[in-house]
C-alpha cells in the first residue's frame, strides 16, 4: 500500500493511555463532587500540571511541552470523559493564549506563556459582553491611550475560569465609529488595580468550571501589553477561534465517550425479562447509532486538529474555518443526541445524580453554545462555501 492509512502516531496513542490513567485515577472520582458544590478542583489542576497536562500546547522555547493540536485535542478529550469541568482547564488554557501565540511580541510571549507552562497561572479569554455575544464585533468595553498606557473600561461576560485564571486575552474599543477594525487585544492581569469579578453565575452544567463577568474601572496598563497591532484584536479573535473551536470539539467528543461507555457497561449488567438489556435489538441500534455519530465527529476533529497545527506553523489552510466550525457543530450536536440516549439507556436511574450520565448530558449542551452557537457555525460554514 503506498498511501498511509489516517492513523494516530504512537506517540498519541501512549498520551491518549496516560491521560487516561490519569484521569480515571484522580479526576473521574472528583466529578460529581466538583459539580455537587461548584467548587474548582484545585486538586485535579495540581494533578494536571505535574503530569505536565494542564497546557500542552504552549512551545518548548517558552518551558511547554509544545505538543501539536492533535495532542492538545486527545488530552481535553481524555479529561473530558472523566469531567467536563476540569477538560476546562487545559481547553482555557490554549484559549487565552493562542492570541498571544499568532500575534503577540516575544516579550509578551515570553512573560506571559512561562508562567502558564509551569503551572503558576492559568489564562481565560474575554470576548463576549452582555450585549455583544454572537454580535461580538458590538462590544462596549473601551481602552482609551493615555501616554504609554491604556486605560480600560467595561464588563465581560461569560468568562470560562473567571476569578481563578491570572491572566486575561481582553478585546476592547481603541477607535470607535469603525466597528470590528477599532478592536485591539490586551492581557490584563488578575491583579491589576481596578480588576474585579461578578459573582458566580448559576449553571445548568460544567459547576466545576466558574463562570464570571471581569469588570475593568479604569484599568491602567502599560502600552506594551497589547498584542499585535492597534485594530488588529477582532482579526486575532477570529484567527484564534479557527483553532480552538477544535478543542470544544475535543471536549464534547469526551463527554459523550463518557456517556456511551457507562452506558454499555450498564446495559450488559441490568436484566428484564429475563436476559441483558443488551441483548434487545432496539437497544442494540441505540447503541450502534451513538458510536457512530461519536466515531464520525472524532474523524472530523482530528483533521481539524491536523489543519489547525499546519496554520499554526507558517502553512495557512484556506478550509481550516470550515473544518473548525463543523468539527465543532458535529461533535458537540452528537454529544447532546448520545449523552440524552444514555440517560434514556439507564431508564429512571438515568435521571438521577447516583449515576454520571445525567452530569454528562448537562454538559454536554454548553458545547453546542460556547465558543459561537451552532447557528452561528452553520453561518460560519455557509459563508465558507459561498464565497
Amino acid at each position: 500500500m503506498s498511501f498511509p492509512l489516517y492513523a494516530l502516531s504512537e506517540e498519541h496513542e501512549m498520551l491518549r493511555e496516560t491521560v487516561r490513567a490519569l484521569a480515571d485515577e484522580k479526576i473521574a472520582p472528583r466529578a460529581a463532587e466538583a459539580d455537587e458544590t461548584g467548587e474548582f478542583p484545585w486538586d485535579v489542576y495540581k494533578a494536571l500540571v505535574a503530569a505536565d497536562l494542564h497546557a500542552v500546547h504552549v512551545p518548548e522555547e517558552y518551558g511547554g511541552a509544545g505538543a501539536d493540536a492533535l495532542a492538545a485535542v486527545i488530552v481535553i478529550e481524555e479529561v473530558a470523559r472523566a469531567c467536563a469541568s476540569s477538560s476546562l482547564i487545559p481547553a482555557v488554557n490554549k484559549l487565552g493564549t493562542v492570541p498571544l501565540l499568532l500575534s503577540g511580541s516575544g516579550e509578551l510571549k515570553e512573560r506571559y506563556l512561562a508562567p502558564v507552562a509551569r503551572g503558576e497561572a492559568m489564562f481565560s479569554y474575554a470576548l463576549s459582553e452582555a450585549e455583544a455575544g454572537s454580535d461580538a464585533a458590538a462590544m462596549k468595553t473601551r481602552a482609551v491611550a493615555d501616554g504609554d498606557h491604556y486605560v480600560l473600561n467595561g464588563a465581560k461576560m461569560w468568562i470560562t475560569n473567571a476569578g481563578v485564571s491570572e491572566y486575561y486575552t481582553v478585546m476592547a474599543v481603541t477607535e470607535p465609529g469603525v466597528g470590528a477594525r477599532g478592536i485591539s487585544a490586551f492581557v490584563v492581569e488578575k491583579g491589576d488595580e481596578g480588576v474585579s469579578f461578578g459573582a458566580k453565575e448559576r449553571k445548568l452544567g460544567i459547576k466545576g468550571s466558574p463562570t464570571r463577568q471581569v469588570i475593568f474601572e479604569n484599568v491602567r496598563i502599560p502600552a506594551s501589553r497589547m498584542i499585535g497591532d492597534p485594530g488588529t484584536g477582532f482579526k486575532t479573535a477570529l484567527a484564534t477561534l479557527d483553532h480552538t473551536r477544535v478543542t470544544i470539539a475535543a471536549q464534547a467528543l469526551g463527554i459523550a465517550q463518557g456517556a456511551l461507555d457507562y452506558a454499555i457497561g450498564y446495559v450488559k449488567e441490568r436484566k428484564q425479562f429475563g436476559k441483558a438489556v443488551a441483548e434487545f435489538q432496539g437497544v442494540q441500534f441505540m447503541i450502534a447509532d451513538m458510536a457512530m455519530k461519536l466515531e464520525a465527529a472524532r474523524q472530523l476533529t482530528y483533521a481539524a486538529a491536523a489543519k489547525s497545527e499546519l496554520a499554526m506553523h507558517g502553512r495557512p489552510q484556506k478550509d481550516l474555518t470550515f473544518f473548525s466550525s463543523a468539527a465543532k457543530c458535529a461533535a458537540s450536536d452528537a454529544a447532546m443526541e448520545i449523552t440524552t440516549d444514555a440517560v434514556q439507556l439507564l431508564g429512571g436511574y438515568g435521571y438521577t445524580s447516583d449515576y454520571p450520565v445525567e452530569r454528562m448530558m448537562r454538559d454536554a449542551k454548553i458545547t453546542q453554545i460556547y465558543e459561537g452557537t451552532n447557528q452561528i457555525q452553520r453561518l460560519v460554514m455557509a459563508r465558507q462555501l459561498l464565497k
